[in-house]
C-alpha cells in the first residue's frame, strides 16, 4: 500500500511538472507534423497520377476520335461493308427513324379501363 501511495504521488508530481507537459506536448507536435508531412506527400503523388491520367485520357479520346473519322470516311465510299447512314445511327448522330405500331380500335378500347 505504501508504495502505491509513492508510486500516485509521484505521478501526481509528474503530472503537475510544467517540463514533462511541455515534452509531451513536443511530441504531439512532431508526431502531427509526420502525419502531416506524409499526407502531403501522399497528396502530391495523387495529383501527380491525375495529371499523367487525365493526359492518357485525353490522347485516347483524341485516337478514337481520328478512328471514327477514318471509319466515316471508308464508310462513304462504294465498297462500304457498313453504309454512312447505318453508322451514324449507330453512334447516335442521326435520328433513328421511328417505329410505326399498327392498332386496331377494338385493340385501343380493349386497353382503355376505368
Amino acid at each position: 500500500m505504501e508504495v502505491a501511495n509513492k508510486l500516485v504521488s509521484a505521478g501526481m508530481r509528474l503530472a503537475n511538472n510544467s517540463t514533462v507537459i511541455s515534452v509531451c506536448l513536443v511530441g504531439s507536435f512532431i508526431a502531427l507534423s509526420a502525419r502531416s508531412v506524409k499526407q502531403q506527400n501522399k497528396i502530391e503523388a495523387l495529383e501527380a497520377e491525375k495529371d499523367s491520367l487525365i493526359k492518357s485520357n485525353k490522347a485516347t479520346k483524341q485516337t478514337m476520335w481520328d478512328w471514327k473519322q477514318q471509319l466515316y470516311a471508308e464508310a462513304g465510299t462504294d465498297s462500304a461493308i457498313v453504309p454512312l447512314a447505318r453508322l451514324k445511327a449507330i453512334y447516335g448522330e442521326a435520328p433513328t427513324p421511328p417505329i410505326a405500331v399498327k392498332e386496331d380500335s377494338k385493340s385501343a378500347d380493349a386497353k382503355f379501363v376505368v
